[in-house]
């Protein structure tokens, strides 16, 4: 119901209920600001006319009247802010799930593209280095002789996530500021130069369950900058694609053997 009333995309996440209740409050506060000064506007343009008024009055509005429209509107102000918004905010920035229970991963943006690296079985990001970024196949500077590196996965343009299961996503930027937004999933981060700035949600609909419920075979989660980064900002995006928890699993160990016959075949011909 909230979707249809805000025009908002389809939910994805836990969390985004808690999003969508607030958007609501905040635009009805802002519906009822907008009218009733509308209508206040059109009394005092009839009320302090020149004809009646021939001399400016420099004295305000005075009265029990507006007193208790502007102490409304700072009790409506400060529910929204203490009952709404900060609750929010502290859950969504305090209460981080544990990261031994969570799908840890990567966003790296850069003009114009996402990069995500997984850590690998080892749970473990290794070392990278900007010497050794190549835009073509090595888009992060990993270093792959660091041990903790072997099992990494990155991706460019996509992030595979599973379903019902805690994502800690930590973005960050290569060049400029850009923002990571998943509409589907409510989430928005900006992708600030040298920060590393997590954000969590649970996935709830795998890519393949939203395709049924919209009815549309062709849907895809998409990766959206939401900052103006350049000329180029028309065409950065990337896709998220949410499987089951089990085939989540079956796509990172089949990741995993690609690694390994990558890393065979590199040992081979030295």
């Amino acid at each position: 119901m909230l979707q249809k009333w805000l025009w908002l995309p389809p939910l994805a996440s836990e969390h985004g209920i808690r999003v969508d209740e607030l958007n609501l409050w905040v635009h009805l506060l802002m519906l009822v600001l907008f009218v009733g000064w509308s209508a206040y506007f059109l009394v005092v343009l009839y009320r302090f006319r020149a004809s009646r008024n021939p001399v400016a009055s420099y004295s305000g509005a005075k009265g029990r009247a507006s007193n208790l429209v502007e102490g409304g509107v700072v009790v409506a102000e400060a529910v929204l802010l203490l009952g709404f918004s900060i609750p929010v905010w502290v859950e969504r920035v305090e209460a981080f799930p544990d990261v031994r229970e969570a799908t840890d991963v990567r966003i790296v943006g850069e003009q114009f593209a996402w990069n995500a690296h997984y850590p690998g079985p080892d749970r473990v990001f290794g070392r990278t280095d900007p010497g050794l970024v190549d835009l073509q196949t090595n888009p992060l500077g990993l270093d792959r002789t660091d041990e903790r590196a072997k099992d990494d996965v990155v991706l460019v343009g996509e992030l595979v996530l599973p379903a019902r299961t805690p994502a800690i996503v930590r973005v960050s930027s290569k060049d400029v500021i850009h923002s990571f937004a998943l509409p589907e999933m409510r989430v928005k981060q900006d992708a600030v130069p040298g920060m590393s700035i997590p954000v969590h949600f649970v996935p709830t609909h795998t890519t393949e369950e939203m395709r049924r419920i919209l009815g549309n075979d062709q849907f895809r989660y998409e990766i959206a900058c939401a900052q103006l980064c350049g000329l180029g900002h028309y065409r950065m995006r990337g896709f998220l694609t949410v499987l089951a928890p089990e085939e989540f699993d079956s796509w990172m160990a089949q990741k995993q053997q690609e690694l390994a016959a990558a890393a065979g075949e590199d040992s081979f011909w030295q």
